[in-house]
């Protein structure tokens, strides 16, 4: 059979049992997973299927959807390199039918690479040069641990000076090579192995030799120092810690396995009697495991701790990501936002309600007699421009900044907020921004991107790498494909959850919309830019190079606000505006009044407008949208302000209450910025009276809290806050703050 034969015949098989296996992992139908897989071979995205498929799929939500997606790549991961493996021994006229059979039934990649593991080309190794000294027929009879043979008599037969085999013991040297090597790859012996490995192993790390204590890099990981854990409890932050130790070559690390058990088990499997020979066979296994199998399984078990606690890093960080990019906008308000500076001056900008930049410029209130010029500076252009809102960023002198800008004498209704200004100055001297504005320099980009943040955070930072957005968790050590496979995912879906305007909307935030990609959103922009703004969905079909099915995918999260047609304006799917029109004909009502009326909306029995393009579940979509059409998912905006007595470290002292804002949850706890330029740490233990064993659980990037000051370290800048009742309670007494 030839290598595409082998593979076509493979892929047959698969297809037939994909569905199947996913949907017993899932605890799904087949006929759903079936239904996810059909609609992805058409061309269809996540949000779409999850939003305008229900019916087919049964409802089923994006994180179900997802898992479908995910788990179906790498079967057909696992069905390609089965595929190879296969052709590699056809080849090598090495496949026979019990290896067919073998290679078929492997459910696992690790399974299969068992399978294959000793017939898989390799360096010279001991066996081989013994295999070649023609020694295999001796390791064979030594095997067989007969009581007749005597392992001397019958090296003796093999001593060949022509092979290199000068006495009986360099003859039963090599054939116990041979034994060694394939104890080693025995499919049986590496599964229980492994097992062992697995449950009983334990992470040890120490300070690498020659490494220096005091050395302040190498200092940061003292704590592992003389570190030993059980990997069964190892959490993925000390894991992902330890290993970035290794690699920066501060710690030397192992993982150690309980050998007196592994060699049992070994010697179970392959020693039979007490003969001579089965001596030699113990011997044999000694030596395969301790030279061969043990490193092979101590790689695998750290590639599988690794994989592990990569995967649960990327969850965090793809969980903070979403509520950070999901944050409350404040709305579309005329802005001014400050880019704090002490010496070089604050960078201002005024932005109009849409976010376009008016006016740019400096001040210095912080410098000489700066403070009066920057405070009349500040009043004209809040009347000039009406300015509504002053966004100020977080970073260095932002607590001061805002101090000022309370000070001043503004309209009460003018807000005043800190904005987080994490990956804003790679936004600033990124090519986008750039292209917006050539011929402002970085600091004033960088203004503007902290301004259009309080209006819109997530129109805002789909600009920049998801992985700038400063929520992760040893982020540069993970897998980095499958972080920004994750990143992508939380975009796109919060891009699409919300909805996209799609006269204002940059290419940025359009290529994130379902069906879309870079190259079609720039052809939406040039469109736009050449012909006006879309007056209709139905318009978005004259954009060239955007057919059928880009339409069917991206309308239904594209809006049109301006449209003569106002479901153009929510999330309604234009292949169901019949449907609509249909249920106010029958209310004997334009669409308009449909909307507008909650008693118009009570009268229509959605039974009756069932059809193969609406079903129930879509019928009730529908129904929602039209009491709420374009609703935004996003929680309403809140303005908030740190303790104005707190803007340096050395502002705290134990006992304190002050209000916070949460900057980033780990495995471990969660940092929570309140207001002196040094994100304080709550560790889990201090998350709530009860036990925690999920920080998310409790707090989320951008929520608002109340922590207790618990211990303050001015000289190393680290600060420890509590959330327990009873350190609030009674912090707050003793600081007159609860």
């Amino acid at each position: 059979m030839t290598g595409a034969k082998m593979e076509s015949s493979i892929a047959d098989v698969s297809t037939n049992r994909i569905a199947r296996k996913i949907a017993k992992e899932l605890s799904l139908s087949e006929a759903q997973v079936v239904s996810v897989l059909e609609l992805f071979e058409q061309g269809s995205s996540v949000p779409f299927i999850a939003r305008y498929r229900k019916e087919v799929t049964g409802s089923l939500d994006e994180t179900v959807i997802t898992a479908i997606r995910d788990r179906n790549e790498k079967i057909q991961e696992l069905e390609k390199r089965r595929a190879a493996i296969m052709d590699s021994l056809s080849e090598r006229e090495l496949l026979s039918d019990e290896l067919k059979l073998t290679l078929l039934s492997a459910q696992t990649m690790t399974a299969l690479e068992d399978a294959y593991l000793p017939y898989r080309p390799k360096r010279r190794t001991r066996a081989l040069v013994a295999v070649e000294k023609g020694l295999a027929p001796l390791a064979d009879i030594i095997l067989s641990q007969a009581q007749s043979v005597n392992p001397e008599d019958e090296a003796l037969k093999f001593v060949s000076g022509e092979l290199g085999v000068k006495t009986a013991s360099d003859a039963i040297a090599g054939a116990l090579d041979i034994l060694s090597e394939r104890f080693s790859e025995n499919t049986e012996a590496r599964r229980e192995t492994r097992k062992i490995f697995a449950r009983k192993s334990v992470l040890k790390s120490a300070l690498v030799k020659g490494g220096k204590e005091d050395d302040p890099e190498t200092a940061i990981y003292r704590d592992y120092f003389d570190w030993s854990e059980s990997v069964l409890s190892m959490p993925s932050h000390r894991v992902l810690a330890i290993f970035r130790g290794e690699k920066e070559g501060h710690l030397s690390v192992s993982a150690e396995p309980p050998d007196d058990d592994c060699v049992s088990i070994l010697k179970r499997l392959f020693v039979n009697g007490t003969s001579a020979s089965s001596r030699l066979v113990a011997e044999s296994v000694c030596d395969g495991y301790k030279r061969l199998l043990k490193p092979s399984m101590e790689n695998e078990l750290r590639g599988v701790l690794k994989k592990r606690a990569d995967a649960e890093a990327i969850r965090i960080f793809a969980d903070n990501a979403r509520e950070v990019l999901m944050a409350s906008p404040m709305g579309r308000k005329a802005t001014l936002a400050i880019d704090p500076g002490l010496r070089t001056g604050c960078k201002i900008v005024c932005l109009d309600s849409q976010g376009s930049l008016l006016h740019s410029d400096v001040i210095f209130p912080f410098v000489g007699e700066g403070q009066k010029a920057a405070a009349e500076k500040i009043g004209t252009l809040v009347k000039k421009y009406d300015i509504r809102a002053i966004a100020i960023g977080n970073g260095t002198a932002g607590r001061e900044t805002e101090a000022f800008a309370r000070s001043l004498n503004l309209p009460p209704d003018v807000i005043i907020a800190s904005v987080n200004e994490s990956g804003a100055s790679i936004y600033s001297a990124s090519e986008a921004a750039r292209k917006e504005f050539p011929n402002h320099d970085i600091t004033v980009r960088g203004a503007v991107s902290i301004g259009r943040r309080l209006m819109d955070p997530l129109a805002e930072l789909v600009k920049i790498d998801p992985k700038s957005i400063g929520v992760g968790q040893y982020q540069h050590d993970v897998d980095q494909k499958e972080l920004k496979k994750s990143l992508d995912d939380v975009v796109m879906r919060c891009v699409n959850a919300v909805g996209v305007e799609v006269n204002t909307a940059s290419v940025e935030l359009l290529s994130y919309v379902s069906g879309l990609n870079r190259q079609a959103a720039e052809q939406l922009i040039k469109y736009r830019e050449d012909n006006g703004a879309f007056e209709s969905r139905e318009s978005l079909k004259k954009v060239p190079r955007l057919g059928p099915k880009t339409f069917e995918q991206s309308a239904g999260f594209l809006r049109v606000r301006a449209s003569s047609n106002p479901l153009d304006a929510s999330a309604v799917h234009p292949e169901n505006y019949s449907t609509v029109e249909k249920m106010a004909k029958d209310t004997r009502c334009t669409v308009t009044e449909l909307m507008s009326s909650p008693e118009l909306r009570a009268k229509i029995r959605i039974e009756n407008f069932v059809s193969d393009k609406a079903g129930l579940p879509t019928l009730k979509d529908i129904l929602q949208e039209l009491a709420k059409p374009g609703r935004d998912p996003r929680t309403a905006f809140e303005a908030f302000s740190f303790d104005p007595n707190v803007r340096e470290i050395r502002d705290l002292r134990v006992g304190m209450v002050v209000p916070g804002v949460v900057t980033n949850v780990t495995a471990f706890g969660a940092f929570v910025d309140i207001g002196v330029h040094q994100d304080g740490l709550i560790h889990i233990s201090r998350m709530s009276d009860t036990f925690i064993e999920n920080p998310q659980a409790v707090l989320k990037p951008g929520q608002k809290v109340k922590v207790a000051v618990i211990d303050v370290d001015e000289k190393r800048k680290r600060v420890s806050l509590s959330m327990k009742k009873q350190d609030l309670g009674e912090m707050g007494k003793k600081d007159g703050a609860v």
